[in-house]
């Protein structure tokens, strides 16, 4: 197929990143394009129907406090849910942050629990697990933290770094530790007040208005980058050319791609490395069987580490009468999944009657498996430091990264677009 004849920005990907540099960029006045390789737009925010039923890809809720992506979100009607979730630990329910929330407890557990946070250390934190333990003593972090670490980035604390907690991770207070501890009647401790969700169309509703005003080229997979030619080349057979290429593309995946990497830096970046997900979705014949909005799964028995009920989120979701939940399962290349679909579907199925769930099979219409390869940026200690050496380099050859992939950060769909405007106005600039 011959090559376009007007040059302009080449987008790599069209998840909320880039679909998120080409509508800004075209409001900017500025020519660029998307390439996805999907047959549609959305990436990890577009959706999937399984007998009438919509899943999105993974949980997906707003909390977006910033006036650019409001402007954009509250463009589409959506439903404002409370920012309570809850976590399933050995046969008792308890609100999140658990450590916040232990009144349903044995007594003599929560003094032992309350015990080591009073009587913690002061180490010197270098890692994920001298930081878990510091803030919350050693039974605390062994009973929940240290445990859940390894199902959800699936690696031992002690082998991530902390510069990506921010305010994910509740800080522990004692004060607020003592109060959940005597009442179950507890504050809201999450980091945002409310979660944002549309009413009708998934969370890929959200960014629709984006969807429809940017140029994007669905079904391109890029194979080949050559910056010496500016031209990328897709497995469909076609040729782009290009004054200006922004990558939303995993940073490890677009260094394969490209010819003139110098060895120290594919070095760096055959190291970075992320989590993949194996979704198991479930339909259920009857409403109101998921228990929560969503949850966190302790239980080392259940491989999920959480999940969420997309029928709560909106009944859009479900057919009438119907309910339904999402269930998340991560590995990597450092914890790889070792389950066929079948058998995941068979311990999830144990574990929705475990929590009591469900009770009978026929409560059940089906269970999926999706597969997502990339879920989120696992920050090993030092992956950092290697991926701004491979940045650094794609800045001097004038690649703009951007996106939770191409930035390789810890982005949610909020910055994530926000990343894209960036990048837009660096395409804009003179």
């Amino acid at each position: 197929m011959s090559a376009p004849t007007l040059d302009g920005a080449v987008i790599l990907g069209a998840g909320i990143a880039g679909i998120s540099v080409a509508y800004h960029a075209k409001q900017m006045g500025v020519k660029a394009v998307a390439y996805e390789a999907s047959p549609r737009a959305g990436g990890l925010l577009d959706n999937f129907t399984v007998d009438g039923f919509r899943f999105d890809n993974s949980i997906h809720l707003s909390f977006a406090t910033e006036p650019e992506v409001r402007a954009i979100f509250d463009r589409t009607p959506y439903i404002a849910h409370p920012a309570v979730s809850w976590c399933w630990d050995n046969q008792v329910w308890l609100k999140h942050p658990v450590q916040n929330n232990m009144f349903p407890l044995p007594v003599n557990e929560r003094v032992e629990l309350i015990a080591g946070l009073v009587e913690r250390s002061n180490p010197e934190v270098t890692n994920y697990h001298d930081w878990l333990i510091y803030q919350y003593g050693e039974p605390i972090a062994q009973r929940w933290a240290l445990p859940y670490t390894v199902k959800y980035w699936t690696l031992p604390a002690s082998k991530l770094g902390t510069a990506w907690i921010g305010n994910r991770v509740r800080r522990a207070d004692v004060r607020e530790v003592l109060h959940g501890a005597f009442t179950s009647e507890t504050p809201n401790h999450y980091y945002a007040n409310e979660m944002r969700y549309p009413k009708v169309g998934g969370y890929r509703a959200f960014i629709e208005p984006m969807i429809a005003h940017a140029d994007i080229r669905c079904d391109h997979r890029a194979t080949h980058i050559s910056l010496k030619e500016k031209l990328v080349r897709f497995e469909n057979g076609e040729q782009v050319p290009f004054d200006k290429l922004i990558n939303t593309l995993p940073l490890p995946l677009l260094i394969t791609l490209i010819d003139e990497v110098p060895d120290h830096v594919r070095e760096a970046a055959a190291t970075l490395f992320a989590t993949s997900l194996d979704l198991i979705s479930v339909g259920f014949r009857k409403p109101n069987v998921p228990p929560y909005l969503w949850f966190y799964i302790y239980d080392e028995d259940i491989v999920a580490a959480r999940a969420y009920a997309p029928s709560i989120k909106s009944p859009d979701n479900v057919p009438p009468g119907c309910s339904s939940l999402q269930f998340e399962i991560y590995s990597s290349p450092h914890k790889p999944q070792s389950m066929s679909p079948d058998e995941l579907k068979v311990n999830i199925l144990a574990g929705l009657k475990k929590m009591q769930i469900v009770e009978h099979d026929d409560e059940v219409i089906f269970m999926h498996h999706k597969r997502i390869p990339y879920g989120n940026v696992v920050f090993d200690l030092g992956m950092e430091q290697r991926r701004d050496l491979v940045l650094a380099w794609l800045a001097e050859v004038g690649v703009i990264p951007a996106g939770r992939f191409g930035e390789w950060a810890y982005h949610w769909s909020n910055q994530a677009l926000m990343s894209g405007m960036r990048a837009a106005r660096q395409l804009a600039a003179p």
